[in-house]
């Protein structure tokens, strides 16, 4: 798991031809500082860098909050047409995501958002993923404490912010950390959705280091190593949370 990790790195310090030579060379002779500063200077990292973590935050928001609400409803409400409604979000779980590409662009088209910081973040707001994770996390809770709060007179929104999500709060962290995952390494939709440079995230800015005909890689491993430390670093400090959202997954439905 880690020989791409180190590659990646061994290359971006090394010359153009020294990445395309036969057989390929281990490790650079002199380490090419050079392919960072001139990778910097092509590519605006620093809007790269704000777009990216502005639709991190802004998908994360919305994906946790809207998840938890649905997640709540189906595991814990009683309402006609539950069964089919959860069906529908696990039948949607099956679907290829590049399916839903066509309507979610005429719909940003239509609201007048092309090119823009929201279209990177409405398609993200929906997550049928979350949906699922977080009815496994309210699902274990005890019908006890909801009962004693339904005597006690408090209303469905009361109990939801009140007494569920903060004991849903586990959950609610590992949904965070896999959306922002899933959104920060989202190439597709920033590519066709954002034209301009200065409104591509990192994932797509670095599509255009990569050429028709040629591809200088050391330069376009060097752009990928100054995108990908944000998500080494927030994958080693909640690793474990990671771990808790994949075993919870995988529980009884």
């Amino acid at each position: 798991m880690v020989v791409p990790f180190i590659w990646m790195i061994l290359t971006s310090g090394k010359t153009l031809s020294e990445s395309m030579q036969i057989p390929p060379s281990i490790l650079p002779k002199n380490f090419q500082w050079e392919n960072f500063k001139q990778v910097a200077s092509i590519l605006p990292f620093g809007n790269f860098y704000l777009n990216t973590f502005l639709m991190v935050i802004g998908r994360v928001f919305g994906s946790v909050l809207f998840s938890a609400m649905a997640a709540y409803a189906c595991a814990r409400l009683n309402f006609p047409g539950k069964n089919v409604f959860f069906s529908m979000v696990l039948i949607q779980m099956m679907i290829p995501s590049q399916i839903f590409i066509t309507p979610q662009y005429l719909l940003v088209q239509k609201l007048g958002l092309l090119d823009s910081v929201p279209a990177l973040i409405i398609p993200g707001f929906v997550s049928a993923f979350g949906t699922f994770l977080l009815r496994q996390f309210f699902l274990s809770l005890p019908d006890d404490l909801e009962e004693a709060a339904v005597i006690d007179g408090a209303s469905v929104w009361t109990i939801f912010f009140k007494i569920m999500l903060p004991l849903a709060k586990s959950g609610l962290i590992a949904l965070a950390i896999f959306t922002a995952l899933f959104s920060f390494k989202d190439l597709m939709w920033p590519l066709i959705v954002n034209t301009s440079m200065d409104k591509m995230t990192l994932s797509s800015g670095l599509a255009n280091l990569q050429g028709q005909y040629t591809t200088n890689y050391p330069q376009l491993m060097a752009g990928s190593l100054l995108a990908i430390w944000p998500m080494i670093l927030l994958f080693i400090v909640f690793q474990k949370k990671f771990i808790e959202g994949i075993a919870t997954t995988g529980g009884k439905l």
